[in-house]
């Protein structure tokens, strides 16, 4: 019986800490969540981690590039 309410209150703060993430991530606080997001998606989901690199280089790019004007 222990462990059933050991698993359930690990599951439900698995559950908020996983709520609170998508939150986080939506809504664009901090960027030491972010940094803690990335981590956890270096090492245990790569393509989202590899997603994230590459939509940061897309918005380097952006970034970089000037008008044809300033030509």
């Amino acid at each position: 019986m222990a462990y059933l309410v050991f698993l359930a209150g690990l599951a439900v703060v698995l559950a908020g800490l996983t709520w609170f993430a998508s939150w986080a991530k939506r809504h664009g606080r901090g960027s030491g969540v972010a940094g803690a997001i990335a981590a956890h998606d270096e090492a245990y989901r790569t393509t989202a981690h590899q997603s994230h690199y590459e939509l940061r280089q897309q918005a380097d790019r952006k970034s970089e590039s000037g008008s044809p004007d300033d030509l």
